[in-house]
């Protein structure tokens, strides 16, 4: 039965997200829309880690280039209200009126997001079966790829774990009005950081511990599969 139920789930989930449907968002819950040009005035000390545009050079740090902007503002303020610390991020958002938050959210999300090189397996990681020669390495990063295709848009029923095409689109577009964002071309090792905090409850800023429910539930070859996938998405 409970199966059934989780096939039900993903199917339905799966059918809204390919027709296009979103939830419905209550008039408060509108975000309102910022300055594109002002908040190009306000970002000068965030481009050393996410870049002048939004695309950070170092992956660890996350693209923020053609983001939603509903997305940014909700993090900025779960990062000034405290539900979502980091030690840089957190000092910052303290200093941001909402207005500030909606410029610079207004500005990144203007900007285009850019695609990544194909992935590549660490230097230091060996392979499945312990080999490390370019051409099994290759082979490796293929079938990781496959995998990661498969469960961002089939999920992992025996594991329940839900597929990610239902709130992040068929392209890793996200849902502006949900605030669920975009994915397509963020840096692998952003994603992996972000999936394994969410798994561990380092990072549970979601009211509903949407994230965590489902990553408590992937694999670390999971993780690192989806994340590679999401890198190539365009």
């Amino acid at each position: 039965m409970k199966k059934n139920w989780l096939a039900l789930s993903l199917t339905l989930a799966l059918a809204l997200a390919l027709s296009g449907t979103v939830p419905i968002l209550h008039a408060e819950e509108t975000v309102a829309e910022g300055n594109s040009a002002a908040g190009k005035g306000n970002v000068s000390s965030c481009g050393g880690c996410h870049g002048e545009n939004g695309n950070s050079a170092m992956p660890t740090f996350p693209k923020l280039a053609q983001q939603h902007s509903s997305y940014l503002v909700k993090q900025l303020q779960a990062f000034k209200g405290g539900t979502r610390n980091d030690p840089v991020m957190s000092p910052m958002a303290l200093a941001l009126n909402d207005a500030d938050m909606l410029d610079i959210a207004a500005y990144y999300s203007s900007q285009n997001i850019s695609a990544n090189p194909a992935p590549v397996l660490p230097a230091d990681e060996d392979t499945a079966d312990g080999a490390t020669d370019e051409k099994k390495a290759k082979e490796a990063m293929q079938a990781l790829l496959a995998k990661g295709s498969n469960l961002y848009r089939n999920g992992n029923l025996a594991s329940e774990v839900s597929a990610c095409i239902a709130c992040h689109g068929p392209s890793g577009e996200g849902n502006k009005p949900a605030a669920f964002p975009a994915l397509r071309s963020q840096h692998a090792d952003y994603l992996i950081k972000s999936l394994t905090d969410f798994k561990s409850g380092t990072r549970s800023n979601n009211p509903e511990n949407m994230m965590h429910m489902i990553a408590k539930k992937m694999s670390d070859e999971e993780i690192k599969a989806v994340s590679y996938h999401i890198s190539t998405m365009k």
